[in-house]
């Protein structure tokens, strides 16, 4: 999540100067309330009592993880009151065949100057040289340049998110709706749909060609994984996924209900699957796609057969997060833009995993990152 820390290099410089009257502690489940509700003067600029629907999903999201453990969770800097936190989720990765639990962080937060002190204590403990693996795929301007001068590297491609248009005036609608919801009724969507119906019919081009020799069909979460793994293994860094983790990821992923529910599709070519993707979607709105992966070289297929098969569910579009090893496939889409969506960052003290990152050769994204998060759209 985009952190509003406008005041982070002088807090830094004060923290330096000033005696620190607290600590950098894990955040506890008493700390909760605290927490919500710097959430939500910080990140939705509302100084008021947080609802039991935000507390509930911080819980969940923040200590209900397999892989949960205070050193792996998130923290807050203490001095009685609580005014700077950094949310952060554990996922494990292999990092070159050995097993590493990295963290998501989520949400970097700092109330103005009661919270000078703390943002920079807690800022100091995600310097690379005290990290196995820390990464955020959202992150501002501002902590961008943060992880940078902390030893960490920001990923440009990554930090793009495609949108492939499939009804373009419905798109748009929705959209537009973000700043103007009225736009979003289903009055006005039926209308546009209309629309809609006679541009496809007169431009072609929007409607995705698929794979020649591909289908596509439902598969189940197992089915899914069991697809997965083998064709992550191109890829020296990746997540692990262990049934017990996926499962969770999965599960608080369906939570968000504002994107949709889950699906899983597959992939087949001559009776052999050849790549897989997952989704989250609302019926002829947006499908918001978390994890694409294929066979090495049937990037062009998978990619083409997806669009193709997500036009024929009839969404009004789809989205996703850029990966280096799919943008060649994806780019020759027509109707498709990309746009900056926020700085992927990675800091870790293992220069292996530093080298793979900048090489690409590495595969973070989709359940692997916030993009299913409610913090990004609720509350």
């Amino acid at each position: 999540m985009k952190a509003e820390l406008r005041e982070l290099e002088t807090a830094t410089a004060i923290g330096h100067r000033m005696q620190h009257p607290g600590r950098v502690r894990p955040m506890e489940l008493g700390d909760i309330p605290a927490v919500s509700s710097l959430f939500s003067k910080i990140f939705r600029k509302r100084d008021i009592e947080p609802s039991g629907d935000l507390r509930q999903y911080l819980e969940a999201v923040f200590f209900g993880s397999p892989l949960y453990s205070p050193e792996h969770g998130s923290i807050v800097y203490d001095d009685g009151t609580i005014a700077s936190a950094i949310l952060a989720l554990p996922m494990e990765f292999s990092i070159h065949g050995r097993h590493t639990v990295g963290k998501l962080l989520c949400a970097f937060m700092s109330d103005g100057k009661a919270g000078a002190v703390g943002a920079a204590c807690l800022a100091r403990t995600m310097r690379s040289a005290r990290q196995d693996m820390c990464f955020s795929d959202n992150s501002s301007p501002v902590s961008a340049d943060h992880w940078v001068a902390g030893g960490g590297v920001v990923l440009p491609i990554q930090s793009l998110e495609w949108q492939r248009s499939f009804r373009p005036a419905t798109s748009s609608a929705i959209r537009a709706s973000r700043q103007f919801p009225a736009l979003g009724s289903k009055l006005v969507l039926g209308v546009l749909g209309a629309f809609d119906r006679v541009l496809r019919w007169r431009r072609p081009s929007v409607k995705p060609t698929p794979a020649s020799g591909c289908m596509t069909k439902v598969i189940g979460a197992g089915e899914f994984l069991g697809c997965a793994r083998p064709m992550m293994e191109r890829f020296s860094v990746r997540p692990v996924w262990s049934t017990e983790e996926f499962d969770w990821l999965v599960a608080i992923a369906g939570r968000n209900q504002g994107l949709g529910e889950v699906h899983f599709r597959q992939v087949t070519a001559d009776g052999r699957a050849i790549g897989v993707f997952l989704f989250l979607g609302r019926a002829n709105r947006t499908a918001t796609v978390l994890n694409v992966l294929c066979q090495p070289g049937r990037e062009f297929e998978v990619t083409a057969e997806m669009f193709a098969c997500l036009d024929r569910e009839g969404y009004a579009q789809a989205t996703g997060a850029a990966q280096p090893f799919l943008m060649n496939a994806i780019s020759r889409q027509r109707w498709l833009t990309f746009r900056h969506r926020g700085y992927f960052c990675m800091v870790t003290r293992h220069g292996d995993l530093k080298d793979a990152a900048l090489r690409n050769d590495l595969y973070i994204g989709g359940l692997a990152s916030e993009s299913w998060s409610r913090l990004l759209t609720d509350f």
